[in-house]
């Protein structure tokens, strides 16, 4: 079956076992991955990888687009293979060992990394590993599910390993879209300027004599771990579609809207899942990651076409799309992360951005990364690329967490990745709060009247009014107090008062 997936003359003979393979890598390398939120990421190298870390103590610094599946990136760091890691993770064992100072992590925004590497920022890539459906007659590398930053790895990189994935259907092939910028100064505009517009090739171009090996693989991609949505999942969609219609009603919007960006997880893809069934028609989607609601929205004739980086869907989603992908096919593109997350196409199209947040001020500033301000928790994604430059920034969070002992809105983030100009509306599961136009004391009485929980809403008022009184300022805070929350937190276990 292998021979029709490698139509290149001759590839055939770089046939070989990861293991093989894994004896091309060399200490202190700068190694470029696929793989983009679980998807479309390697499946037997990083296993290989960790096995020669424990025999010989390699290690490595490593590049991806996004997350990896398979516990590969808790695989590789617990075998201590993983020096320096970028730009985004989403693994428990990883996370740990990031927050602990054993892995250097560097948290970029995602449209950023080849950008980084084309200008030699970082330091230049070794070796590509790259999951694969086949390799064209040219030598083209066509990917899975996700295309990430493969195409600037493969392109970069002094020596190339393809692991072929027999499990992924062959239908796969005509779904990508591959188009790099070219160099600065004087690179020419990105001419993109719908979601469904092809302006690169179906395949990523490379020198075949750099691909060093090919790595057969018969696994699929590992399953989002999102859960369906909840009363209070659903209250934030009301409050987001609700708000949308009002933008319609009031001549801001078609009811086609704008093209719709939603970030990763279990509330973004649950706000997304309530436009199903919604009052609007004829929409579309440019998003870096395409989950379960998108399929669902796609079903219902509502959704056109989407355009993303990355297919990232649940057990069940994932199989009926493999088994179908002739029928999403002409209405879906995966495009490098460098274009579905670039800062010019998404100002041009104009988007409608729903990203979710760990936390957010009084104020209208936003973490998304760092719990208690000091450990990591993913990463920030793309987020940042999307809200700076939306026509709408929607961040979503559920008001409370670990069962009520913790406000997510509080006095004063503990860690600042969106700041409040660059987020237009914030919603809980109590209401939404539009901040377009509002001086930061206007932001703030409308924050904690219709986001924060009941729970906290009297004392984060009261912090609010003596704030006023006592500091004054454009943007009142009270510095001894602001962090008081989580000082409780961290001495009894909740922020109650």
């Amino acid at each position: 079956m292998h021979t029709k997936r490698i139509r290149f003359p001759g590839l055939e003979k770089r046939l070989m076992s990861a293991q093989e393979a894994a004896e091309l890598f060399r200490d202190g390398m700068v190694v470029g991955m696929s793989g983009f939120t679980k998807a479309g990421d390697c499946k037997a190298m990083p296993a290989a990888l960790a096995e020669r870390a424990r025999r010989d103590g390699l290690s490595i610094t490593l590049i991806t687009g996004a997350s990896l599946g398979n516990d590969s990136d808790g695989v590789m760091a617990e075998a201590g293979l993983l020096a320096r890691r970028m730009p985004f993770q989403g693994d428990a064992t990883l996370r740990r060992k990031i927050n602990a100072g054993e892995v250097m992590f560097i948290d970029q925004h995602l449209s950023e990394t080849a950008e980084q590497l084309r200008a030699g920022n970082l330091d230049a890539i070794d070796i590509a590993v790259i999951e694969a459906v086949a390799i064209t007659e040219d030598g083209g590398i066509v990917p899975s599910t996700s295309v990430g930053n493969s195409a600037n790895f493969a392109q970069q990189a002094r020596r190339v390993i393809i692991e072929l994935n027999l499990s992924m259907p062959a239908a796969l092939e005509d779904l990508h879209d591959i188009y790099v910028p070219g160099p600065r100064p004087g690179r020419r505009p990105i001419p993109l300027t719908h979601c469904g517009q092809r302006i690169g090739t179906r395949a990523i171009e490379v020198d075949p004599a750099r691909i060093a090996a090919i790595v057969l693989t018969d696994s699929p991609d590992s399953p989002s771990t999102i859960l369906p949505p909840d009363a209070e999942t659903q209250s934030i969609a009301r409050h987001v579609v609700g708000f949308l219609q009002g933008e319609v009603d009031a001549g801001r919007l078609e009811p086609s809207l704008l093209p719709l960006q939603a970030g990763i997880g279990t509330i973004a893809n649950a706000v997304l899942h309530g436009l199903v069934g919604s009052p609007f028609s004829g929409m579309t989607m440019y998003s870096e990651v395409l989950q379960d609601s998108a399929f669902d929205l796609l079903d219902s004739g509502q959704l056109t076409f989407a355009s993303a980086s990355s297919i990232t869907l649940s057990e069940r989603r994932h199989q009926a799309f493999l088994d179908d992908v002739e029928r999403y096919r002409s209405r879906l593109l995966l495009r490098p992360q460098e274009i579905s997350n670039h800062p010019e196409i998404l100002r041009r199209l104009g988007l409608i951005a729903i990203n979710t947040a760990l936390e957010f001020d009084l104020y209208g500033n936003v973490n998304s990364t760092h719990v208690g301000g000091t450990h990591m928790m993913n990463g920030i994604g793309g987020s940042g690329d999307f809200a700076r430059n939306a026509h709408l920034s929607i961040f979503v969070s559920k008001s409370v967490a670990k069962g009520g002992a913790v406000s997510s809105v509080v006095p004063m983030a503990t860690h600042v990745d969106h700041t409040e100009h660059d987020v237009d509306v914030v919603a809980t599961e109590w209401g939404l709060a539009d901040l377009r136009g509002l001086a930061p004391r206007e932001r703030a009485r409308l924050i904690i009247e219709r986001c924060c929980h009941p729970d906290f809403r009297d004392e984060l008022r009261a912090y609010f009014e003596r704030a006023c009184a006592q500091a004054g300022g454009q943007t009142p805070q009270l510095l001894g107090e602001a962090f008081a929350w989580h000082l409780r937190y961290r001495d009894t276990g909740s922020m109650r008062p």
